[in-house]
């Protein structure tokens, strides 16, 4: 499970900054932004499948937090707690860009991130054309599924995250939340198939021999 921030204890800096923005200190709340915007950030690309909607989304995450920081019991980690809001706020804004026909994000798999650019250049050109093309196949396929299935499949099958946090983020029953992971493989295994003879093209998650639950 991706841990960077997600700790299940804060730190006496945290805890300071906390305290400092609750009493009125709107700069301190910098600290917390800058420990837990990469991992934010990654599950709101994830689940959103655009850079565009990932800062959107991570920039509301924040937002919320801020403004609900005096709730904040400290029961969790604040990366915790921050991450989950991002998970809720990424797949509202899935949804609601679904509703609005009009609107046409940015593939995120479509375009070259700093992780493929550094990979490709190691690559030969036979293998950076399949690598794009994997790219572009696996990114059609995720569209495909529906905000609900997307979000449960990235936060189970790219996130490592557990049933329950799942169902909460997705406010079902952890039931329901696993059939959504169920449905997500089946579809993606369907659409994926052609990409099964080059294993260089796998997606994470799709070639488990068994689902996870």
């Amino acid at each position: 499970m991706p841990t960077d921030c997600l700790t299940s204890r804060m730190d006496d800096v945290e805890q300071e900054a906390i305290r400092r923005v609750v009493a009125g200190d709107r700069d301190a709340y910098r600290v917390l932004m800058e420990r837990h915007l990469p991992a934010v950030l990654r599950v709101t690309a994830r689940i959103t499948g655009s850079p565009v909607d990932a800062e959107e989304a991570a920039q509301e995450a924040f937002l919320r937090a801020y403004n609900k920081l005096p709730e904040f019991r400290a029961q969790a980690a604040f990366g915790t707690w921050v991450y989950r809001i991002a998970m809720n706020c990424s797949l509202n804004l899935v949804e609601r860009r679904n509703r609005d026909l009009g609107w046409n994000a940015v593939a995120l798999d479509g375009g070259k991130g700093q992780e493929n650019i550094a990979v490709s250049r190691s690559l030969t050109p036979e293998a950076a054309l399949l690598d794009d093309e994997a790219l572009t196949l696996r990114e059609r396929a995720m569209q495909l599924l529906t905000p609900m299935e997307r979000t449960a499949f990235v936060l189970r099958h790219m996130e490592d995250q557990p049933m329950s946090v799942i169902a909460e983020a997705l406010g079902v029953p952890v039931n329901s939340a696993k059939q959504a992971v169920f449905r997500a493989v089946a579809k993606l295994r369907q659409e994926l198939r052609p990409m099964r003879k080059n294993p260089a093209m796998a997606m994470p998650g799709i070639a488990l021999a068994k689902e996870r639950v």
